[in-house]
C-alpha cells in the first residue's frame, strides 16, 4: 500500500488506498505525454451517460472528501519499484512519480440540479491521471447507498456462471488458438473488494484463459500481469499539439513507437473511426504494432475490415492480435473468438460485465478530454453513443478532415 501522510478527518477508510490501484494505461500514456509533450494543459469533464437510481449530485459531498484524501498518497517504494520492473518504464517518469502529488486546486467538485459536475483543468501531465480514481470512488459511493441484502451471494453466483460456462465452451479446445481474457473492469466496479475477488477466482479457476487485469495494484498483489497500453486521450491530445490535423493520428502513432520502442504494441483505433485510422496505419505501423484494440462499433465488420487491411499490406493476419473490449460478457466474446479463430490472434478485455455484474444496473459514467493547450477535442466513435466532444464547429471541421459522414 501506499504511504498516507496528512490524513484529514474521513480518511481512516478512503476507497483509493493506493496510487498504484489505476489502470496500466494511465500510466503507460503518462509518461509518453510527459516526455513528449510536458507543457501542455488539458481539461476532464465527468458524464454519466444513463439515469441513475438517485441524484449522483447527493455524492459531491462525499466524492469531495474522497479527492482529499486522494491528494494526501504519495507512491511507496515498494509501488516505484514495480514500475522499474516494466522494461518500457523510464527512470526519470519513476523519479517523477517519487515526488508526485495530486493537487486538490485542480479539481472542481459540484453540482447542477441533480448531476454531479466534476471537472479537473490544469498541467496535462496531472490532471490526466484523476480519471480512473474519480470514476471508482463514483461507483463506489453510488453503490454504498443502494440495498446490499444479496447482492454479493447473487453477484458470486453469477461469477461462477461465468467459470462455468468457459470451462464448457473451452473443454478441449486448441491451445494453439487459445481464448484469452482479461479484466478491465476497475472503472465502474462495484467495489474494490468485489473486483479482488472477482479477479482472484479467474486467476485461480481459469489460469489457462485468465491471463490479467487493467489494474495495477491488483496485478502486483496477485502475482498476475499489467494489462494496457492506450486510450483515446491520448490520440485526441494530438489534435491540439499543432500539428496539422490530418497527421495527428500517424503523429500519436509516431510518438507512441519512439516512446515505447516495439512494447505495448497495440493501438486503439476509434478516435475518429476505423476507416480513418487504417487510412493512416501504413504498412510501417502495421508492421511495427502487434495488433490493434476494438471499443466501438460492429466487432465483426472491424475485425473483418482489419483482416482485410492486413493482407492489401501483405501482412499475415494470423502474426497480429485483436484486443476486444467494447461492452462485452463472455458469451459475446466467444462468439467473436469463434468467428475469427485460425484468422487472427484474438483476445477479451471485459469490464463491467465482470466487476460489476449485479442485479443492480451499473453507471455508464466517463470522465473525458475535453481540450487541449485551449484547444477543443473531440472523439468521432464508430457507436454514435460514445462521441464524445463539447465543441460542434471543431467536431464538423473533423469531420470534415478525414471525409467522415455526418
Amino acid at each position: 500500500m501506499a504511504d498516507v501522510v496528512e490524513r484529514g478527518a474521513g480518511c481512516e477508510a478512503p476507497i483509493v488506498k493506493s496510487l498504484l490501484e489505476n489502470d496500466l494505461y494511465k500510466f503507460s500514456m503518462w509518461q509518453a505525454l510527459m516526455h513528449s509533450h510536458p507543457g501542455s494543459r488539458a481539461e476532464y469533464s465527468f458524464l454519466c451517460r444513463n439515469k441513475p437510481e438517485y441524484p449522483l449530485a447527493e455524492l459531491a459531498e462525499d466524492v469531495d472528501r474522497e479527492i482529499a484524501c486522494l491528494c494526501s498518497l504519495f507512491f511507496s517504494q515498494d509501488e516505484l519499484d514495480l514500475h522499474r520492473s516494466l522494461s518500457y518504464t523510464k527512470d526519470d517518469f519513476i523519479d517523477y512519480l517519487t515526488v508526485f502529488r495530486f493537487q486538490r486546486r485542480f479539481v472542481e467538485i459540484g453540482a447542477s440540479g441533480g448531476d454531479l459536475v466534476i471537472r479537473a483543468a490544469g498541467p496535462l501531465a496531472h490532471v490526466m491521471g484523476f480519471e480512473i480514481y474519480v470514476l471508482y470512488i463514483i461507483s463506489e459511493l453510488y453503490y454504498r447507498r443502494l440495498r446490499k441484502e444479496g447482492i454479493l451471494e447473487e453477484a458470486r453466483a453469477r461469477l461462477a456462471g461465468k467459470v462455468d460456462f468457459l470451462r464448457r465452451e473451452l473443454k478441449g479446445s486448441d491451445p494453439a488458438t487459445p481464448f484469452i481474457l482479461f479484466d478491465f473492469g476497475l472503472r465502474r466496479r462495484y467495489s474494490g473488494a468485489w473486483q479482488r475477488e472477482v479477479v482472484s477466482t479467474l486467476t485461480n479457476e481459469l489460469p489457462d484463459h485468465f491471463k490479467g487485469t487493467s489494474n495495477v495494484l491488483l496485478a502486483k498483489d496477485l502475482g498476475i500481469t499489467p494489462v494496457g497500453t492506450m486510450a483515446h486521450e491520448y490520440m485526441q491530445a494530438f489534435q491540439a499539439f499543432g500539428i496539422r490535423l490530418r497527421d495527428f493520428q500517424k503523429a500519436s502513432l509516431e510518438a507512441w513507437v519512439q516512446e515505447f520502442r516495439g512494447d505495448l504494441g497495440t493501438a486503439l483505433t476509434d478516435v475518429i473511426g476505423i476507416d480513418a485510422f487504417l487510412a493512416d496505419f501504413d504498412l510501417y505501423f502495421a508492421k511495427l504494432f502487434d495488433g490493434l484494440r476494438h471499443d466501438s462499433g460492429d466487432p465483426y465488420a472491424w475485425g473483418e475490415k482489419v483482416i482485410a487491411h492486413y493482407q492489401k499490406l501483405r501482412i499475415d493476419p494470423r502474426t497480429k492480435r485483436l484486443v476486444f473490449s467494447d461492452s462485452l460478457d463472455l458469451s459475446r466474446a466467444m462468439a467473436i473468438y469463434r468467428h475469427f479463430k485460425g484468422r487472427i490472434q484474438t483476445s477479451f478485455g471485459i469490464g463491467t460485465n465482470l466487476t460489476n455484474d449485479t442485479p443492480i444496473p451499473a453507471l455508464n459514467i466517463v470522465m473525458k478530454m475535453t481540450s487541449c493547450n485551449g484547444q477543443p477535442v473531440a472523439k468521432i466513435s464508430d457507436s454514435p453513443g460514445k462521441t464524445t466532444g463539447v465543441d460542434p464547429t471543431f467536431m464538423a471541421y473533423l469531420r470534415q478532415v478525414f471525409s467522415m459522414p455526418e
